[in-house]
């Protein structure tokens, strides 16, 4: 599922003109590296990462999911954007390749 997920969020991105740099994620939440085109607002395009990515998981994934998951939505509607233009890129992709991949 973090696999598709990653795709999804690689797609989106590449529509939106923004580079998705990392990408991982735990059971509750994922981080997300991303250089968004500067003409994007970052509300409107996680409004529709999030979005796009819950409906094609709950449909792809439907059967995984019944088991433990029984909303109509996928996550939450809460996150988190951090603007880092100061930060080195590598600190922020060794902090985001260190997250723990969920076992399944």
């Amino acid at each position: 599922m973090l696999l598709r997920l990653q795709e999804i969020c690689s797609r989106l991105c590449e529509q939106w003109e923004c580079e998705l740099l990392e990408f991982n994620g735990k059971p509750d939440h994922l981080h997300l590296l991303l250089d968004l085109n500067p003409k994007v607002a970052p509300s409107v395009f996680v409004n529709n990462l999030k979005t796009v990515s819950s409906r094609l998981i709950r449909k792809e994934f439907a059967v995984q999911l019944r088991k433990v998951y029984w909303k109509p939505v996928f996550g939450s509607r809460s996150y988190c954007i951090l603007s880092c233009g100061a930060a080195p890129l590598t600190v922020l992709k060794q902090y985001i390749e260190q997250q723990a991949i969920p076992l399944e």
